[in-house]
């Protein structure tokens, strides 16, 4: 795009608010523009989204779109397609910034495409080359295993979809001031051709295992469901949500529902603890971004501890119960 300038987030809001991983966007945003001397924008797109814009000032946005429109209610590709191609297109951004969200999985590579761009999926941290004041995208490649440098040199926007909880959001300041700009839609309802007819929320006891900042996870040397039953005291004395390689939820001890891995959920805890999990790098691919990992495995060969900055080689029958204990005594 000819005379792209500026960082464009696209935001998402959740029960009325700026979601997590749209505040930590804000935050990162706000760096990459003042490194390049750019503004940062927000797009909210759905309906009933306009209350939020103040917070996306607030949060860091020098100028917040919304784009309104009942069609807009609940995702659907073709609509969120059609109207952020004409987003970007108004406003022609120079870098384009979106949360590795469900919705973004399947928004990002068509919107590039779209765009006649690339977009780097499931990045780990973003900066600006001195020299070339283009965009450098790391994420994890060959399962995990090494990370990747990419740019995006031949096209614009320069697009990155970012993994939770790697870049901080900034302090609220009501105090900000900015520019909140109403976009229109453009969207004819009779030509969409798809539509939610449903949709149904997930139960989720305790704390989200996306949102935790401390995770608990067991692998398949738990070998039952009622050896994961041990993790609970443990993840409750840290307040830390529980999850599972992919072995435990294909043998039906626990809800696929919790699976983290690469064809699992991605988290990126400040803790996480690794029980009887081997550390293939299919579960690695969803942990790697944790900024520490503990392992407690009994073959002192396990491939877990190689990631790990600390680790117990022992029977986690025996080594649960005292960590466990010991941390309660801590946490009190």
């Amino acid at each position: 795009m000819a005379d792209s300038k500026g960082v464009l987030i696209f935001g998402e809001v959740v029960d009325g608010k700026l979601s997590a991983s749209t505040l930590e966007l804000l935050g990162g945003g706000r760096g990459l523009a003042d490194t390049l001397g750019e503004p940062l924008m927000l797009v909210l797109v759905g309906s009933g989204v306009a209350a939020c814009a103040k917070d996306g000032i607030a949060y860091g946005a020098n100028k917040v779109l919304v784009v309104e429109d009942a069609a807009l209610k609940e995702y659907t590709n073709d609509a969120y397609v059609n109207v952020m191609e004409n987003v970007v297109k108004q406003v022609t951004p120079n870098i384009l910034l979106m949360g590795m969200t469900p919705v973004v999985r399947d928004l990002a590579p068509r919107l590039a495409f779209r765009l006649g761009t690339a977009v780097s999926m499931d990045c780990l941290k973003l900066e600006i080359d001195s020299s070339s004041k283009l965009l450098l995208m790391t994420r994890p490649v060959f399962g995990g295993n090494a990370r990747g440098v990419y740019v995006c040199d031949k096209a614009k926007p320069q697009m990155a979809a970012v993994r939770a909880k790697v870049m901080d959001p900034k302090a609220k300041d009501d105090s900000r001031t900015g520019e909140v700009v109403n976009v229109a839609a453009g969207l004819d309802a009779s030509k969409l051709k798809m539509k939610n007819v449903a949709t149904k929320k997930e139960q989720v006891a305790g704390i989200k295992l996306e949102d935790a900042d401390v995770v608990v996870s067991g692998g398949r040397g738990l070998a039952s469901a009622e050896g994961f039953k041990l993790l609970q005291p443990l993840a409750t004395a840290l307040k830390a949500a529980v999850g599972a390689s992919r072995p435990p939820c294909d043998n039906g001890w626990v809800s696929p529902s919790i699976q983290i891995g690469l064809t699992g959920k991605i988290v990126s805890p400040s803790l996480y603890i690794a029980v009887a999990i081997s550390g293939s790098s299919q579960h690695m691919a969803g942990c790697s971004g944790s900024k520490n990992i503990i392992a407690i495995n009994k073959d002192p060969e396990a491939n877990i501890f190689k990631e790990a900055r600390f680790g117990v080689v022992g029977d986690f029958n025996k080594v649960l119960p005292a960590f466990t204990n010991k941390v309660k005594e801590l946490v009190k």
